[in-house]
């Protein structure tokens, strides 16, 4: 058997970072930035309100209690038109420009609206940017003082021209993508997201709904990993379900190839399985067929077909999905630039023992992990065969239990946390 490391390490060798593209900001999300990002531009570009209110001079209202004449009212997204002078202020609205004159703006919940005087200023402008025109200036009076800066957003607050915004090798999220928005970006170099195609090949295996006959399984594998391939931010492909026909399962496969960057098979890769999908792996790509040293998941078969990359999982269902989690995920997180691959371990604590017997291999073991006392600690989430995927449908993490007798209760277990 080999051990799982060198295996992962001959994997992700064979999966090299695919090329950078541009692509739409609008398609980026969880892609990899292929380039560092640079603010080509401040935000924001001017200094504006962060609180509705009145935008005034904050020397003219240091002895609060005050009066001061309105001269116009600011919208978002309208530029002031007049400046503020001694013994005036303006109305602002959140977002809105900060008018000439003014330093500071006190919040709208600390003034109060006097009755109107009989004259108007002939610059007024109301919300929308237009004149008033109602023949009456408004005066505020200002209940507090406030320091310069009060309430006002500078230029560059948020960001600098010129700042290093995002480093080459940035996951792109939601607020990652907010941000190029605000700097004009409409698209953004990254590694390009896959298309995986995933096959289920056995006569076993039926996905109609219909009642089963004798010897039959539901192919449960290809709507599983066509559900983790799409969890790592790729396009999944479903391949179909081919029965065990060499000449069916060699156009599945070449067909795959021609349209997929990625094919991943289940079953078919254990010794004395029916060599359908060995044969046609073999005569149609440059295929390596290993044991490795671990439970669940001890077959795989990787390799390529032109450039293409093959991941043989096995056809146990538990199997399947812990093949996919330690091979074929770190491997597609590499070809789409992701700096670090492997999902990390974290510390955990046994609440209950996790016994096991020793047989050479590592055993993953599926579990449920739950924070307690400023850690995480891990219980069996049910049966362990590799056939019993409702444990591991309800698992959240595997817990790496090394070879031995196991966890005790309270002992301390790596996890993997799959949520």
């Amino acid at each position: 058997m080999l051990p799982l490391e060198s295996v992962r390490e001959f994997v992700l060798d064979r999966c090299p970072a695919r090329a950078p593209q541009s692509v739409p900001v609008a398609d980026a999300l969880g892609l990899v930035t292929a380039s560092e990002i640079i603010s080509s531009e401040a935000i924001p570009q001017f200094a504006n309100t962060a609180m509705d209110g009145f935008a005034v001079r904050s020397a003219d209202v240091a002895d609060a209690p005050c009066e001061l004449r309105v001269v116009e009212t600011i919208a978002a997204g309208h530029a002031p038109q007049v400046t503020v002078g001694p013994g005036e202020a303006s109305r602002i609205m959140t977002g809105a420009i900060i008018p000439p004159g003014a330093d500071a703006v006190v919040m709208v919940e600390r003034t109060s609206l006097v009755t109107p005087s009989s004259t108007a200023n002939p610059n007024s402008t109301a919300a929308d940017g237009s004149a008033s025109g109602n023949g009456a200036a408004e005066t505020v009076r200002v209940e507090v003082s406030v320091p310069p800066g009060n309430h006002v957003r500078p230029v560059g607050d948020d960001l600098h021209a010129g700042t290093h915004v995002f480093a080459a090798g940035t996951e792109l999220t939601a607020g990652h993508l907010g941000v190029l928005c605000s700097l004009g970006m409409t698209e953004v170099e990254v590694f390009p997201r896959l298309r995986v195609g995933v096959l289920s090949t056995g006569d076993e295996l039926v996905d109609d709904g219909s009642p089963l006959r004798p010897g039959q399984i539901r192919d449960s594998n290809r709507r599983t990993l066509l559900a983790l391939a799409q969890r790592v931010d790729v396009v999944p492909v479903d391949l179909g379900l081919a029965p065990d026909d060499p000449d069916e399962i060699e156009t599945a496969i070449t067909t795959g190839v021609q349209t997929c960057d990625v094919i991943v098979t289940s079953g078919g890769v254990s010794m004395g399985d029916f060599d359908y999908v060995k044969a046609v792996l073999d005569r149609v790509g440059d295929m390596r067929w290993m044991q490795v040293a671990i439970k669940p998941a001890k077959p795989l078969a990787f390799g390529t077909v032109g450039d293409v990359p093959v991941f043989g999982l096995p056809g146990n269902p538990v199997s399947s999905m812990v093949s996919f989690e330690l091979f074929a995920r770190p491997g597609l997180r590499s070809m789409m630039g992701h700096p670090d691959p492997v999902r990390p371990t974290v510390e955990a604590t046994a609440a209950e023992a996790l016994p096991r017997r020793a047989d050479g291999k590592t055993h993953f073991m599926r579990v449920l992990a739950t924070p307690a006392d400023g850690g995480v600690e891990v219980r069996s989430a049910g049966g362990q065969g590799s056939h019993m995927l409702w444990a591991m449908a309800k698992a959240n993490a595997l817990a790496v239990v090394p070879d031995g007798d196991g966890v005790r209760a309270g002992g301390s277990v790596e996890v993997l946390l799959l949520d």
